[in-house]
Order: structure tokens, then C-alpha cells, then sequence
């Protein structure tokens, strides 16, 4: 086990460093500078691109790069918020758009494994069409679709939650974003819960386990959902990381100020710092997951660690 963890970590960590360095070479092509002010001076603009190390060799500047990245000394805003450093910026943004996610990915995981589960186990019945069309829907809907309606219905109708993101109120004011969020999710998982588990269901370790007089829970649980969840894995790490790094359209929606509107106003204002810190985190959370979930593999079936140590 420890030699199939070395493995996967080596791994996550070449692709860390790879990214790095085409982040940088991104960041070394984009179009026009950070200092557009037409106010400033030639002179002005070289004094800023020796006070921040831009005029320095390329080398020179991606060796700083990588060093402030993987310490996370990110640097400072140079448009949204002058000098102040990003590490604030996202400090500020991060918790509440992961915090949102988080909660997004358990609500819609819970209840994708329950409809998925519900739809294998009563298959070609009222309940499996049931479920198999909210799956659909959830699928075929923009989460900001389901944002829209729950804001209209829950907290402008009913007021049964507040329709605006507040601070003060953090976690009544997350429930409807995260259900809105959760709903691809949720149709996502329900959908891989019930092909897999249709498929686990009729192999032949299963009918092994009835003949040997297992059924109920432990055959369901113990059995078949346990080799069902790795493709489910599969499909739900990736989401996690969309959904902790938050939702531009849900997050206008509900006046959330999280780290989608922080990337667009640093896009539009040509602030690379932040773009580029930004993009890093994201790839780092994605590396991160997508680590654990391999680890997980093993866990869950030793096969895979077994079949990757040999290999």
C-alpha cells in the first residue's frame, strides 16, 4: 500500500509542476499588461515592473514563480485591489464559495445514491420511471434554472429563507444556492448509482451471496453498493472541485461573493496575478481530489493497488 501511495503522490506532484510552468508560459503570452493606465508614464511603468520583478530574465521570474506558489506567497492585486495581497483576496472568497460547494456535493450525493439505489433495486417500475426522470431533469437544467425558481418560490413567496447571500445569516442564506448546485450532481450519481448497480446486481458473486443465504442491507451494502462506488467516485470527484470553487451564475444569482466573481472581475481588469493564482488553486484542489480518489481505489478494491504495484 505505502508503495502504491509514493506512486500516486510523485504523480499528483509532476502534474503540479507541469501546470506551473503552463500557467507561467500562459501568463508570459497573454496580451497587454497589468499597468493599461493611460495616466501612467514610461518611466512609471518601469519603476512598477521593477518594483513587482517583471523586468527580470524569464528564468529568473519562474524560479520566483514556483517558489511563491508552492509557499503560497500568490503576490498582490495590481487592478482590483491595489497592493493588497491575494492571499487576503482569496482568503476572503474561498471559505464561502467551498463552504456553499461542499454542502452542494453532499445534499446532491446523498440523494443521487438514494435515487440511484431506489431505481436499481424496484427496476422497470413506477419508482425506477420516477426516479430516472428526475435524474433527467437535473441533467437537462442549468443549476441557475433551479436557482431562479428556488429564489422565487422559497424566499420571495413563501420567505421561508433568504433570497440574498448574508453574511450574518450564512448558513440559512446557503441552503438554496447549495440545492440549486446540488441538482446536477444529484442526477449525475443517481444515474451511475442505477446502471452500475443494475450490472452489480446480476453478476455472478451476487447470486454466490444469495446462495449462501445473505440478503437484505448486508447483501445491498456490504456487496453490491460497495463494488458499485468506484465508477460513482469517478464521476463525483471531479464535481467536488467544480462545486468548491464555486458558480459565477448561482453566485450572481444570490449576491454571493465568492471566488467566481473574484477570476471574472480579475479577467476583465487584466489582473494576471490573480487569474493565475486562481487557476493554480483550482488545479492543486482538482490534483488533491483526484489523488485521494485513486487512494480511495485501493481501499475499496485491492485489486487496483495490487494490479498498479505489480505494473
Amino acid at each position: 500500500m505505502k508503495k502504491y501511495i509514493c506512486k500516486r503522490v510523485l504523480v499528483s506532484l509532476f502534474t503540479l509542476l507541469v501546470i506551473l510552468l503552463v500557467l507561467f508560459i500562459l501568463m508570459q503570452l497573454m496580451p497587454g499588461s497589468p499597468f493599461n493606465d493611460e495616466k501612467l508614464t514610461e518611466t512609471q511603468k518601469a519603476q512598477l515592473y521593477a518594483k513587482y520583478g517583471l523586468d527580470k530574465p524569464v528564468i529568473v521570474q519562474f524560479l520566483a514563480y514556483v517558489k511563491n506558489m508552492l509557499t503560497g506567497d500568490f503576490g498582490v492585486s495590481y487592478n482590483i485591489s491595489k497592493n493588497t495581497p491575494i492571499s487576503i483576496l482569496i482568503a476572503q472568497r474561498l471559505p464561502i464559495s467551498a463552504g456553499i460547494g461542499f454542502f452542494a456535493v453532499f445534499i446532491g450525493a446523498l440523494a443521487g445514491l438514494l435515487l440511484g439505489l431506489i431505481a436499481a433495486l424496484f427496476h422497470d417500475s413506477v419508482l425506477d420511471t420516477l426516479c430516472t426522470v428526475i435524474s433527467v431533469i437535473g441533467v437537462s437544467v442549468p443549476s441557475y434554472v433551479f436557482a431562479l425558481i428556488l429564489s422565487y418560490k422559497f424566499g420571495f413567496q413563501w420567505k421561508l429563507v433568504p433570497m440574498l447571500y448574508d453574511s450574518k445569516a450564512a448558513l440559512n442564506s446557503s441552503i438554496l444556492p447549495s440545492v440549486a448546485l446540488s441538482m446536477f450532481t444529484m442526477a449525475s450519481i443517481a444515474r451511475f448509482t442505477r446502471s452500475e448497480m443494475l450490472e452489480v446486481l446480476d453478476s455472478d458473486y451476487m447470486l454466490l451471496a444469495k446462495a449462501k443465504g445473505l440478503s437484505g442491507s448486508p447483501l445491498i451494502i456490504r456487496h453490491a453498493l460497495r463494488n458499485a462506488l468506484i465508477p460513482i467516485i469517478t464521476v463525483l470527484a471531479p464535481l467536488i472541485v467544480d462545486l468548491m470553487t464555486g458558480s459565477l451564475v448561482v453566485e450572481k444569482i444570490f449576491a454571493i461573493p465568492g471566488v467566481g466573481s473574484l477570476l471574472v472581475n480579475a479577467i476583465q481588469s487584466n489582473d494576471y496575478n490573480v487569474v493565475i493564482s486562481l487557476s493554480f488553486i483550482y488545479s492543486a484542489m482538482y490534483i488533491f481530489i483526484m489523488l485521494f480518489v485513486d487512494i480511495l481505489y485501493g481501499v475499496i478494491d485491492p485489486r487496483i493497488r495490487l494490479s498498479k504495484e505489480v505494473a
